[in-house]
């Protein structure tokens, strides 16, 4: 058998398969859910930050999620866009360009946990401990709690990556539409046990903590507003809770389906689509969802909207 010990520096992406007829149209959906993605976020963050009414801590954690959606958005979706223009032959990529890719990849799929982990506790003792919410989630709190989610997902991706790129590479065929950690440690004839291993590790502990700390938080949650008569708190946690709630479900299930496919080589094609549809649908559903849920949001671009077309 012939051994292969190379390491090329330029891969190629397999892409998005789409026929001539739906290029164009393709195209053009993926542009709109860029631009009207990036609107929506890059708004949001404005929003909070213009108006004094949204300087609550839940807003302001709420921005780490829109921050890591615009990250992931644009590290993917505009090569993605360019890709499906291009003939598959010139569907080239460094292998730095695509390490750090990959690397970004995981940090956004990583972030979307831990900063929605972040964004339970805080609903938690919002509704909880109400009489002392403000002396828990003060402004140092907030900043430590931002740090820890940003930071735990750095040093784990961190890891993960390091120990795919330590591989040499015997392929230069991506079999996905951009980098991420499985289709690049796939590049390796050596054996990757140890990838396997603390990628499962990785998934399983990061999944479980995320799926433990929204289940045993909408647990108390649901015992508080069971045990209290008070229907104004009940309705807060309702709303607020479903909302993240929501956020949180879209974002799990169109994670799992991705990672599910990747054991599946025969749906390649179903394994590229919701790869693609994990870092578009939440990212574009996120500032949607609280932004309708948001008595405040709404009431800022009520005003805003309304003192506009009163001047014409």
């Amino acid at each position: 058998m012939e051994n292969y010990t190379y390491n090329s520096l330029t891969l190629q992406l397999e892409g998005f398969k789409v026929s001539e007829d739906l290029m164009y149209p393709v195209f053009f959906l993926f542009l709109t859910s860029y631009i009207l993605s990036m609107f929506m976020n890059i708004g949001i963050l404005i929003v909070i930050m213009i108006d004094k009414n949204l300087k609550q801590p839940m807003y302001r954690l709420f921005c780490n999620l829109s921050v890591s959606d615009i990250i992931g958005i644009t590290q993917i979706v505009p090569c993605l866009i360019a890709d499906l223009l291009r003939p598959p032959s010139e569907r080239l990529i460094s292998y730095y360009e695509c390490a750090f890719q990959a690397f970004v990849t995981q940090l956004f799929a990583t972030t979307s946990h831990t900063v929605l982990m972040v964004m339970a506790f805080d609903r938690y003792v919002a509704i909880c401990n109400p009489l002392r919410y403000t002396a828990i989630m003060s402004n140092k709190m907030v900043i430590k709690l931002t740090v820890l989610a940003w930071g735990v997902a750095f040093v784990l991706v961190g890891i993960l990556i390091s120990l795919t790129v330590r591989l040499s590479t015997c392929r230069t065929i991506i079999n996905n539409p951009f980098c991420d950690n499985a289709s690049l440690f796939k590049l390796s004839c050596e054996s990757v046990l140890i990838n396997n291993v603390y990628g499962l590790t990785f998934s399983v502990v990061l999944l479980t903590s995320s799926i433990g700390s929204i289940v045993l938080t909408y647990a108390n949650i649901t015992v508080i507003c069971l045990m209290s008569n008070n229907k104004s708190l009940n309705s807060k946690a309702l709303k607020t809770c479903s909302t993240h709630l929501v956020v949180y479900l879209i974002m799990l299930f169109s994670g799992m389906i991705a990672i599910a496919l990747h054991r599946f080589p025969q749906y390649s094609d179903y394994r590229k689509l919701s790869a693609i549809l994990f870092v578009i649908v939440p990212g574009s559903l996120n500032p949607v969802i609280y932004g309708v849920q948001s008595k405040e949001i709404r009431t800022f671009l009520y005003e805003k909207f309304h003192s506009k077309k009163c001047l014409f």
